[in-house]
């Protein structure tokens, strides 16, 4: 989901314009999502709380100072800190290859201390930095391998989440399903594996070019699977209609698995999310796999921050919380 290391580096969403025309993704595609108009002056907007029922908003990944005292503020536009996402895992640092891993837990113990003592929000939630089945050291380019490759990772992923001081709380885990492009503090792959096989997992270099999007799907279909079969967590996922139909194809349809996407994104704090789209825009949160915002698997909206829409501050997101499951 970014590209520097430390609370204060500033990671780009993950699926940004760079390095995507290289993995045969649609640029213009992408582009036409994004807006890139500057941060406005906070002392000047209006709180961020949502006039429309249940939405609250939230923050992930990268640490960013957040209000205080409690019941802590969203940062910069104002409003209930309604929650944070942290990274559980990724792939590439599983497989030894310095991937970087990022959670805040500042953030987390805010939304912690909203959820448990004030009732706000959602709480903690996390996601896992998927790898395709071009960086599994077994690849074989069957569906079986896939999907064991996907299992795997589900299995380091709760175990990764055992291990954080601040427990998740929020009952959907999210595949993070994305095109970095280059993000070498993540990744060294470009496509995370997804479109391309490589020499290694850590090589970084280009064995064979084109995955089966069958195989591809199998892996996610095995995480999935392994997620829910050994814990309590549901499954969900965080991606773009552009990226998701790049990798998936005909093979992209969901109709049970929850989704955070961050297409409709801007760099402007000057229209704030009223629902799933920005106050007084025609830009509205776009969803993927068939689905639309009148899901009751539609959950989140990373509406601004990072890589080509960083606002000054960070990842925000639009939460309804009326759709926790």
């Amino acid at each position: 989901m970014k590209n520097v290391l430390s609370r204060g580096w500033t990671r780009p969403r993950l699926s940004r314009v760079a390095g995507l025309a290289g993995a045969g993704v649609a640029v213009g595609a992408v582009l036409a999502a994004m807006t890139a108009s500057g941060a406005a002056d906070a002392a000047t907007r209006p709180a961020a709380d949502a006039s429309s029922s249940g939405f609250i908003g939230g923050t992930d990944s990268n640490y960013i100072a957040i209000p205080g005292p409690a019941p802590y503020r969203m940062p910069a536009i104002g409003g209930s800190y309604g929650g944070y996402i942290g990274m559980a895992g990724n792939w590439a640092n599983w497989q030894g290859c310095h991937g970087a891993v990022v959670n805040s837990a500042s953030d987390a113990s805010a939304a912690r201390t909203n959820f448990t003592t004030y009732h706000t929000g959602i709480g903690v939630g996390s996601y896992w930095f998927m790898g395709g089945p071009g960086v599994d050291p077994h690849f074989n380019g069957r569906d079986v391998e896939a999907a064991a490759w996907g299992a795997d990772q589900a299995k380091a992923a709760l175990a990764d989440l055992n291990k954080q001081s601040q427990k998740v709380n929020y009952p959907v885990v999210f595949m993070d399903v994305e095109l970095p492009g280059h993000a070498p503090a993540y990744t060294p792959a470009q496509d995370n594996g997804w479109n391309a096989v490589y020499t290694s997992a850590c090589s970084g270099k280009v064995k064979t070019n084109g995955i089966n999007p069958q195989v591809d799907r199998a892996e996610f279909n095995g995480f999935a699977d392994y997620l829910t079969a050994h814990s309590s967590y549901k499954a969900g996922v965080y991606s773009s209609p552009a990226i998701w139909n790049s990798i998936f194809g005909k093979y992209g349809g969901l109709s049970n698995t929850y989704e955070w996407t961050y297409n409709g994104d801007t760099s402007s704090l000057s229209n704030l999310p009223d629902g799933w789209c920005l106050a007084g825009t025609s830009t509205c949160a776009q969803f993927f796999g068939g689905m639309t915002s009148s899901s009751k698997y539609a959950l989140m909206w990373q509406w601004s921050g990072g890589g080509g829409t960083y606002n000054g501050y960070g990842d925000f997101d639009q939460i309804d919380t009326a759709r926790t499951p």
